[in-house]
């Protein structure tokens, strides 16, 4: 009789139904949680757009004049890198170029190839395509001058450090070597 009824009905029990007829809940995702700062949550709001949009790493937009040059990013800038599906390297960089300079960033492709590589730290970018379009010019910042220091860096450190040609890497390793000293002369005295 029973089943007879049930046909009858021409309805199925749902699995949620089943599961509450045995005693389960149903996983519900944690809400609430401590507040966060909304400067918290803006990375992770830019970090999803530019994903979207193709760039896996924002500051490659933001720092773009640091990576190829002044020179070149008043001519091109870039849009997006698409890499092929499950892999992270071996991808295409869309470059957007003012349309008289296209030829002549065409050249400069290996060069911007190998400093966009580096500032990944892997081959990240294997080909380049140009678009030509209208490119915004990178604010005009002025470099920050590095704090003076108060003691002299050692004299047999200075002379290795002159020859580091990024400013930033140079005053890490400056400071470095001052504490360094520093340290060493405590523990002599």
């Amino acid at each position: 009789m029973e089943r007879d009824d049930h046909k009858q009905s021409g309805r199925k029990q749902s699995g949620t139904s089943k599961a509450a007829a045995a005693g389960l809940k149903r996983y519900e995702r944690p809400r609430g949680g401590p507040a966060r700062a909304i400067s918290d949550l803006m990375p992770e709001v830019g970090r999803t757009a530019f994903r979207r949009f193709g760039f896996v790493q924002s500051s490659v937009v933001t720092r773009w004049p640091e990576i190829v040059g002044a020179r070149h990013a008043r001519v091109c800038s870039p849009e997006s890198i698409r890499f092929p599906p499950g892999e992270k390297s071996d991808g295409i960089l869309q470059l957007v170029v003012v349309p008289a300079h296209a030829p002549i960033v065409q050249h400069v492709i290996p060069e911007i190839v190998e400093r966009v590589n580096r500032f990944f730290g892997y081959n990240a970018v294997a080909k380049v395509k140009i678009r030509q379009g209208e490119v915004k010019a990178p604010a005009a910042s002025k470099p920050q001058a590095a704090p003076p220091s108060l003691k002299p860096v050692p004299l047999e450190l200075g002379e290795s450090l002159r020859d580091i040609g990024d400013p930033e890497l140079r005053a890490v390793l400056e400071s470095l070597a001052r504490s360094m000293s520093a340290k060493n002369n405590q523990e002599e005295q």
